[in-house]
């Protein structure tokens, strides 16, 4: 069952979101605060996405995303916001967030964004392949959907998984934003930033130093490159 686990506290909003993800097939629990929503993850972890909204009373969808992505690396987080800023964008997606929708959206708007990260998510228990595939320190297996670097697990979330992947499966090629958010994301609802923040985000875990990286060169104006010898 396409489980997901839904936050807004505004009820007509909740309606709306809970209506059209129950009539596109997902088993839908809802919650109207931060805290109800750590309550109801704790009970039941095995969620495939969270939809939450950032302005909330008591504890902030920050915080809430921050403490189940702590949990999981693997389940798939929207944040809904009413905030058009870029940096309020970009602190979501620093916090773990994989997409993000501002308010207000459509209906078909909201079930493509959940279908495209469900599609993500349920990867994991799909791929057939089992061998591991070497790139300079990191090893990245298919089947378990895992990435190790120097022998060391990295916990990435879907996301940055599948940005690794790009970059593995392209070594020494550069590749566009444009090519990384088809690739990764699967559609053309987002900006170009939501890339650049995932790929900081990615050189925060697998960079010696990530203002000067070693593997995820910058092509200014383009894109980024994936540079092993």
């Amino acid at each position: 069952m396409k489980k997901i686990l839904v936050c807004e506290d505004e009820q007509s909003i909740r309606d709306f979101i809970v209506i059209n993800l129950k009539r596109s097939g997902y088993d839908v629990t809802e919650a109207d605060t931060g805290e109800k929503t750590l309550e109801l993850y704790e009970a039941s972890k095995d969620f495939s996405i969270a939809v939450l909204d950032v302005m909330l009373p008591g504890i902030d969808g920050y915080e809430v995303c921050t403490q189940i992505r702590a949990n999981d690396p693997n389940i798939g987080i929207i944040f809904l916001t009413a905030k058009a800023q870029e940096v309020d964008k970009i602190t979501g997606l620093m916090t773990g967030a994989d997409d993000y929708m501002q308010k207000p959206f459509s209906p078909s708007e909201l079930i493509a964004r959940v279908d495209a990260l469900y599609r993500r998510v349920s990867l994991k228990d799909k791929v057939a392949e089992s061998e591991g595939t070497a790139s300079g320190p990191f090893v990245i297996n298919l089947k378990s959907r895992t990435i190790t670097k120097s022998g060391v697990k990295l916990v990435l979330t879907q996301v940055e998984y599948l940005l690794m992947k790009c970059f593995i499966e392209s070594p020494n090629v550069a590749l566009s934003r444009e090519t990384l958010l088809q690739k990764v994301w699967g559609d053309t609802f987002l900006e170009l930033k939501v890339v650049d923040v995932n790929v900081r985000r990615l050189r925060m875990k697998i960079e010696s130093d990530a203002s000067n990286p070693d593997f995820i060169k910058t092509i200014w104006g383009y894109g980024y490159k994936w540079e092993v010898n």
